[in-house]
């Protein structure tokens, strides 16, 4: 049902409000958007919803596309002329048919020429023309991101359609493919239709470094070569995700870190990329074994080009090379436990190593050990991740708090106390100084001297 703000809205002949608005409010949700389309002149009816709205009126752009938008408290209303000359004709100019409908201000009546109403129904995700990933090639991502936003399906000539147009998405600009891949990643269950950007190609086109995977055979550790590996630790990723961590808690001692809603790209999207260093580092040894060393660093390298490619904010590009660089560290620490070398100082090493993304590279890590195999047991917890539902509490609950309180020895007191000048020699004694007071946690300030004392003396620091 489609209810609208007179107020916002007066009736007004030839005016339409359109697209992604009307299919929300169809579907049950209430927009905070909307399109209006305006036979004729647009800017008498922007002019008054500014009014009536309290609002802004900012005109953005270019000569011929301009859109006249009204920025309000709680809304935003772009209006625009009608493309076509007709709402009808406007309608098919659109790219799905749960995108094609319009309802009429004057007569309140909705205008559907191409079942749109139909498809939302019956869930589906249908082209409006065969011409649309033409006429924008982003399309081609907008219907998975658009399928995985409602849960809809894409109907199978649409479907063909992409496939056989999918190097047409090379051509749109890499910010626009960027924000529309974002947003699929910020819906819950984006997994099944990566499959499908899979057997489509689109995916691919988007990444090409993807692509190798899927001709890199893993080793005995594996049962899945690493693509399908990539996307079932993406499966499990979103798993975690959609259950609020619960299989990482302890009982009793729930933790307090979650993932933020615009971290959850980032976070999927170093998921996708962890692996992509592998066929790059691919090595047999005598007796056929593969091996993969160094693929974590390799691939970091990859993720920020890809990150540069897509134009990333330094800020989130960082973020993921840190998460694709680092995601084996704690493997690598539990791998060290089972063999009995290993020391609440790595442990803690590594918490000061990582701690900006500790729970991020915790998750990912859980996510890529499920992904392992083709089924993973729901009654068995493995080893490794009764392992990070540990450190994820002693992160929480130990080191926090000790790395809260004051140090005990600063750089200050170096140059006061032990009449050093500022070096790289200082980094190291407070680096050393400081995984001593985390790791025990009892340490007294003569204690820090003394280690003072005893690491200017070590020659091995100079």
């Amino acid at each position: 049902m489609v209810q609208i703000n007179t107020k916002i809205f007066p009736k007004t002949p030839g005016v339409f409000i359109v697209g992604g608005s009307i299919r929300d409010m169809l579907c049950g949700r209430w927009p905070t958007d909307y399109d209006v389309a305006v036979l004729g002149d647009p800017l008498e009816f922007a002019l008054r919803v500014e009014s009536q709205t309290n609002g802004r009126l900012v005109k953005i752009g270019k000569p011929g596309r301009m859109i006249l938008r009204v920025i309000g408290e709680s809304s935003i209303i772009d209006i625009s002329g009608t493309k076509e000359g007709s709402i009808e004709q406007d309608l098919r100019a659109r790219d799905f048919t749960i995108n094609a409908i319009a309802y009429e201000l004057s007569s309140q009546r909705l205008i559907d020429p191409l079942a749109g109403q139909q498809d939302l129904k019956n869930k589906t995700i249908r082209m409006v023309s065969k011409a649309i990933f033409r006429q924008d090639p982003l399309r081609l991502l907008r219907a998975f991101r658009m399928a995985a936003a409602f849960e809809f399906e894409i109907e199978p000539q649409t479907k063909t359609a992409i496939k056989k147009q999918a190097v047409l998405i090379r051509h749109s600009a890499k910010e626009r493919v960027r924000e529309e891949f974002f947003k699929l990643l910020q819906c819950a269950r984006a997994h099944p239709y990566l499959g499908q950007m899979v057997d489509t190609g689109v995916l691919f086109y988007i990444f090409p470094e993807l692509s190798a995977l899927n001709q890199c055979p893993q080793n005995r550790y594996h049962q899945l070569n690493a693509l399908e590996h990539t996307l079932n630790a993406f499966y499990h990723l979103e798993k975690l995700l959609a259950t609020n961590l619960e299989r990482l808690q302890m009982k009793h001692k729930p933790i307090a870190h979650k993932i933020g809603v615009t971290h959850v790209p980032l976070l999927k999207l170093s998921m996708l990329l962890h692996d992509i260093g592998k066929p790059d580092v691919q090595t047999m040894d005598e007796d056929g074994t593969l091996h993969f060393y160094g693929h974590e660093r390799q691939g970091a390298k990859m993720a920020m080009e890809i990150c540069k490619r897509l134009k990333c904010s330094n800020r989130d590009a960082e973020t993921i090379y840190f998460l694709v660089r680092h995601h084996m560290r704690p493997l690598f620490l539990f791998t060290a436990l089972q063999k009995q070398n290993t020391t609440r100082r790595a442990v803690t090493r590594f918490f000061m190593k990582c701690a900006a993304n500790i729970p991020a590279l915790l998750i990912l890590a859980t996510a890529d050990m499920l992904g392992k195999t083709k089924q993973q047991s729901e009654q068995e917890e493995p080893a490794f991740i009764n392992f990070i539902k540990q450190l994820m509490v002693d992160f929480e609950t130990d080191y926090k708090p000790k790395n809260a309180a004051p140090e005990l020895i600063t750089g200050y007191d170096l140059i006061n106390e032990f009449g050093l000048k500022p070096s790289p020699l200082f980094k190291k004694i407070l680096n050393r100084v400081e995984i001593e007071r985390l790791s025990r946690g009892d340490m007294t300030r003569q204690e820090a001297v003394d280690l003072v004392r005893e690491l200017i003396q070590d020659q091995s620091l100079k």
